[in-house]
């Protein structure tokens, strides 16, 4: 049986791939402690559930980058003897931390605006949360427009669920704010604990979405059909492609991996077959960002018994 397979390289993230995930999870990181003070400040001054709903997401949000940052450096490991296909999946566990954190604070917010629902409680200082809120949105965007650059260009997972955080913070912010200008203005107390109430559905849902990208990984989901159609389309690209079948995707962390059965005429030679596998690994590599491409080359029309173990 003749492979053509990438060499171990290609399961390496590029140099400024790697360098903008590690500053990613260190401008998180950064950026999670600041928020955490101010708003602790604004909220042992302001009382308001809305702003201690925002204030208990940046703790975990705070504990869920310092989470990612250690995954981040692990999924960046080299493979090795241990870990042939890497580390990327500490992505997905760190993801799926991250989704239970999320979950536990909306827990604890629904609990408190719960007990301020049937005991209202006045705002006080509400400018200071005016304040500490609208700098919290600037400070979060500036962090989510990176996050979201970095994404791009390495398609890390645990980045990603990070940076889905903050854009959920952003929401948050905009309605803490709303309910601490609303509150005072128009004499209704049950509008903070509201916004704290629909905050914490908000973040329930994000943790489900969080988790679900995280098992799929785990679970070696296929890449979405769109890409496997593409896969083979660059296949059959190439003339002396008869045939493909077998195609088996997966992701582990910003790598891909692909393997495929190609069918070419039993008639070439075995150099003419390898020099075939070759371009079409080649070019279906640079298609998703370096994958690591396994293809298998077998004669057109030949019935192949594969028995699954067990």
């Amino acid at each position: 049986m003749t492979v053509a397979g990438s060499s171990q390289e290609t399961t390496k993230h590029a140099p400024n791939s790697a360098r903008l995930m590690r500053w990613a999870t260190y401008a998180s990181v950064t950026v999670a402690s600041i928020l955490i003070l101010a708003k602790l400040f604004a909220w042992s001054l302001t009382g308001s559930v809305a702003m201690l709903s925002t204030l208990v997401d940046s703790l975990l949000d705070g504990v869920a980058s310092v989470i990612t940052l250690i995954a981040v450096r692990h999924s960046l490991t080299p493979a090795d003897r241990e870990h042939r296909f890497g580390h990327g999946k500490a992505e997905a566990l760190a993801a799926m931390a991250q989704s239970a954190f999320v979950a536990g604070s909306a827990v604890i917010v629904i609990f408190q605006a719960g007990t301020r629902l049937f005991r209202p409680q006045p705002l006080a200082d509400t400018d200071v949360g005016v304040i500490v809120m609208t700098g919290s949105i600037i400070l979060t965007l500036a962090l989510v427009l990176f996050q979201s650059f970095v994404v791009k260009r390495s398609n890390s997972l645990a980045v990603a669920a990070d940076s889905l955080h903050y854009k959920s913070d952003l929401l948050i912010n905009f309605a803490v704010l709303i309910a601490l200008i609303l509150t005072p203005m128009l004499d209704i107390p049950l509008i903070d604990p509201l916004v704290g109430a629909a905050i914490s559905l908000y973040l329930l849902i994000g943790a489900w979405n969080i988790l679900q990208g995280a098992l799929d990984m785990l679970m070696d989901r296929e890449l979405p059909e769109s890409d496997r159609e593409r896969i083979r389309e660059i296949a059959y690209r190439h003339k002396d492609v008869c045939s493909l079948h077998d195609l088996r995707t997966r992701r582990s962390g910003s790598d891909v991996f692909i393997q495929l059965h190609l069918e070419l005429d039993g008639e070439i030679s075995l150099m003419d077959a390898h020099l075939i596998s070759d371009q079409v690994e080649l070019e279906i590599s640079e298609a998703f960002s370096g994958a690591e491409v396994l293809i298998h080359q077998d004669p057109e029309g030949l019935e192949e018994y594969h028995p699954v173990p067990g």
